[in-house]
């Protein structure tokens, strides 16, 4: 018999909306972050509108493009969802 398989991270919506908004502050488009980050636009929309949770490597490349720390990421996060 097998184990049972681990499933996949839901999406996070408040992360979604967080990067959002910090992308639009800066002035970025989804195109021109994405491929600083080096992942799809189709991807980095997905995240932004919760139908897909990204890797960790993912959300360190993408607080790091933007100049934000990832606790100044959680915490807005966290404020998020309150």
């Amino acid at each position: 018999m097998f184990p049972p398989m681990a499933r996949a991270p839901l999406p996070d919506p408040q992360l979604g909306a967080v990067l959002r908004r910090l992308r639009e502050a800066q002035g970025l488009t989804l195109e021109s972050l994405a491929h600083d980050v080096g992942i799809t636009t189709g991807t980095l929309s997905r995240i932004e509108i919760a139908q897909s949770a990204p890797a960790w490597w993912t959300v360190r490349k993408i607080a790091d493009t933007l100049g934000v720390s990832l606790v100044k990421l959680a915490k807005a996060v966290e404020a998020e969802r309150k």
